[in-house]
């Protein structure tokens, strides 16, 4: 059974997402495997491998034993992970990555765009397992890899699954390539405040559910990829938390971690906040500036060199300036940049290499103009984005 009403569902796993409703993630019926109370327990005999790229799917007390092969290198879908949902948020049909949600966007500024593309990739190949003590209180999301650091943001504006406590619902895990191993499920304690950096002391002490090596659903290497098992979700849980999963493999030391937002309100796996602007408390975009100066002249023409810099203090993922130029000039060439024209109206953005710019980091590009007269601006104006 799925809700439907005023919340924006989402969509099913496919590579791009339109911007229109679609069926929630988590199922309330059906039983895929033996589900048997229990504390946590690691099996000691490894599986066949068959896929890789799970992040384990946060629980406590529930061991969900399997008889099927498992393989890893992913992500939860259901509840779907941060990494997972913006990605969803940003995908665009060009295939380029602009998120919407203001958390979405914040993470962007951090990390880039390359987390987005490597949703399934929130790992630590020393990991082993390990989580207290092994990764650090603040970056609980990212799993203590510098690359998803955009994922650590203490917000209250990430993509958000509904849910109801103590129900029996679908999970789903992304599987992207193929090894076997366990997953333990983790949630918050109650009075958990996501405005503030997650720490292991927000986290129970156990998972609420532990799988042992769950079947594979489709074929690696796809979104539609997963691993699914049926489980309790914890009870007497209400208002936002965090589930937290952890997928160990068992044929090596590689470990995934992820948070799915999620919030206790009588929900059946209903999304929002993707493709949502929500309240604007996202981060200022960035500030930066740009200087020009003559670095040849001649008869009829002259070279320039256009310096970028980003003068805040964050950092920005791209840049543009523009400029008019004088009447009987036009550019013949140039380079480190991206340009189109109109008239005497002039407009460059980054290159694909030289966009990403840290706080006081520089980038330039040059052109060559033919036309008398010269330029004399030595300041243009520039844009981030």
């Amino acid at each position: 059974m799925w809700r439907t009403g005023t919340r924006r569902e989402l969509l099913p796993p496919h590579l791009t997402f339109p911007r229109h409703r679609a069926k929630g993630l988590f199922g309330m019926s059906g039983t895929v495997m033996n589900v048997t109370r229990s504390r946590l327990s690691r099996p000691t005999r490894r599986r066949s491998l068959l896929l890789a790229l799970l992040t384990v799917v946060p629980a406590l007390g529930l061991v969900v034993t399997t008889g099927g092969k498992a393989a890893a290198h992913g992500t939860p879908m259901k509840p779907g992970s941060r990494t997972f949902l913006c990605w969803q948020d940003g995908l665009t049909d060009t295939g380029e990555i602009k998120p919407v949600n203001p958390a979405c966007k914040a993470a962007q500024q951090v990390s880039g765009t390359t987390p987005f593309y490597n949703w399934f990739s929130v790992l630590r190949s020393d990991g082993a397992g390990r989580t207290r003590g092994f990764v650090p209180d603040g970056e609980l999301c990212s799993g203590g890899n510098p690359n998803f650091a955009g994922f650590n943001l203490p917000r209250s504006d990430w993509p958000l699954t509904h849910l109801t406590s103590g129900a029996t619902v679908d999970f789903s895990y992304n599987a992207w390539a193929a090894h076997p191993g366990w997953f333990y499920v983790y949630v918050t304690k109650d009075g958990f405040d996501p405005t503030k950096a997650l720490t292991w002391s927000d986290m129970e002490d156990q998972p609420f559910l532990t799988v042992d090596h769950p079947p594979l659903n489709g074929s690696p290497g796809t979104v539609e990829a997963n691993y699914s098992w049926t489980g309790q979700l914890p009870a007497n849980k209400s208002g936002r938390h965090i589930i937290y999963v952890v997928w160990q493999r068992s044929d090596s030391a590689e470990t995934f971690y992820s948070c799915s937002d999620v919030v206790f309100d009588g929900g059946n796996g209903e999304v929002t906040g993707i493709h949502d602007p929500g309240n604007p408390t996202e981060p200022p975009p960035g500030v930066c500036s740009e200087t020009r100066r003559t670095t040849n002249s001649w008869t009829g023409g002259y070279q320039s060199e256009v310096t970028v810099t980003n003068t805040g203090d964050v950092p920005m993922l791209g840049w543009m300036v523009d400029w008019t130029l004088p009447g009987g000039q036009s550019v013949v060439s140039l380079w480190n940049g991206d340009a189109t024209y109109s008239g005497q109206d002039v407009m460059v953005h980054n290159a694909d290499w030289n966009g990403a710019l840290d706080p006081g980091k520089s980038a330039t590009f040059g052109y060559v103009v033919s036309g008398s007269g010269g330029d004399p601006a030595t300041v243009l104006p520039c844009q981030v984005g």
